[in-house]
């Protein structure tokens, strides 16, 4: 974190350039960054979007009016970086940190309006962390990372809670009660502002078939969401609530312009469908609580429906409750290796699969997988394969299919 901001300092601080909203949180992050930035962008603004990890290139990390950095402007901005901080190259900054680094200077030249942030991991020592929001935000936090931000939710949302700044408003979403004692109460030392779902803001179906919001200042009704899954309602309701205060910290944003936002976002890798004949759909569901709110949205989606799985996983997840959920919905379970050194290889873990799924095959990769799952959906009325438990698995299978 210090070389982080040590950095910023040689740059002339350019994540003051521009008012920003800060997310963290373990689930959700990514699709509440999502609604809101298009929202900011239906509004007229041009705003600076950062969010991890990738799916297929680096340069999906840091967007500036909806589209990707270009390769010749990344490589433009990494050179500007380091001739302004050289002592990134004698003392390196971890990867995550230096792409930060690098995303704010991008969005300081050129002039967004404003800027959404998603952490990487955690958020006290986040490496966004070091930017300066006018608005925080917290989504559901549950178990993961545990290495690194604690063993208990109070201990991982005191972790999170570190985006807190003094008297910077911050809307926090449903949490367990665990979780959301240590946010209110790191708040209150604080003195931020808190707004909340359930109590401050809610998003429910409307008697008009569509969804009806209710938050501090704003309600509307005939709501739509581009994107799939009972679980989007919850990061769609955060958002509103992110951009209610965001109008309040003078960030010009309209009911309307809100309500395209929701029916226009995009956001790959979640819920999403990559081929037809049969449906290939990957969903980057990589924790317990993931596969819970994924399981929710099939049950929506596909229920009924022969579903064969392809599955991958790295070696420090807690793998035994995502398989125990959502193996016994499977027809067929294809396990894949992961292009990275995380890996977790599917032989290590074949007895615990097979005691959830009668039919289970190890891949030696994803190709192979990926190809044996379409085989058996083939060969179902109905079927279909889902590709999830790592957003590694994810990133790969968009890259194969395309």
């Amino acid at each position: 974190m210090e070389r982080v901001r040590d950095a910023l300092l040689a740059l002339g601080h350019p994540e003051r350039d521009y008012p920003a909203l800060h997310v963290a949180g373990t689930n959700g992050k990514g699709s509440t960054c999502a609604f809101v930035a298009r929202a900011l962008e239906a509004a007229g603004h041009r705003v600076g979007l950062y969010t991890s990890p990738h799916l297929v290139r680096v340069n999906e990390r840091i967007r500036v009016a909806g589209e990707d950095i270009p390769d010749d402007v990344f490589g433009q901005r990494i050179l500007e970086v380091l001739e302004r901080y050289p002592s990134a190259l004698t003392d390196p900054m971890t990867y995550f940190e230096f792409g930060t680094v690098v995303a704010l200077w991008h969005f300081s030249r050129e002039r967004v309006d404003v800027a959404v942030l998603e952490t990487g991991l955690g958020g006290r020592l986040d490496a966004t962390s070091a930017a300066s929001p006018v608005v925080t935000c917290v989504t559901p936090v549950s178990f993961d990372h545990m290495e690194y931000l604690g063993h208990t939710l109070r201990d991982i949302a005191w972790e999170k809670a570190g985006i807190f700044k003094p008297s910077v408003p911050v809307v926090l979403s449903r949490q367990e009660p665990e979780a959301m004692d240590a946010l209110l109460r790191r708040a209150g030392q604080l003195g931020v502002p808190v707004v909340v779902e359930g109590r401050d803001f809610h998003l429910e179906a409307g008697a008009d078939g569509g969804l009806a919001y209710r938050g501090p200042v704003w309600s509307l009704g005939g709501l739509t969401l581009s994107l799939r899954g009972p679980y989007q309602r919850q990061n769609a309701a955060v958002a509103l609530a992110c951009l209610e205060a965001l109008q309040a910290r003078g960030v010009a944003v309209t009911p309307e312009a809100a309500r395209e936002g929701l029916a226009s976002a995009r956001w790959p890798g979640r819920l999403e469908e990559v081929a037809a004949h049969p449906p290939v759909v990957v969903d980057g569901a990589h924790n317990p609580a993931g596969v819970a709110v994924l399981l929710e949205a099939l049950d929506a989606l596909y229920a009924g429906r022969p579903l064969h799985l392809v599955f991958g996983v790295v070696a420090d997840k807690d793998r035994g409750p995502m398989m125990r959920a959502l193996f016994p919905r499977a027809t067929s379970v294809h396990l894949t290796p992961l292009d990275t050194p995380r890996s977790l290889a599917p032989e290590r873990y074949m007895d615990e699969a097979r005691a959830a799924c009668s039919r289970v095959v190890a891949h030696a990769s994803l190709a192979e997988a990926l190809a044996g799952a379409r085989v058996d959906a083939d060969g179902s009325p109905g079927g279909w394969v889902l590709c999830t438990g790592s957003l590694f698995l994810v990133g790969a299978v968009k890259r194969l299919l395309a």
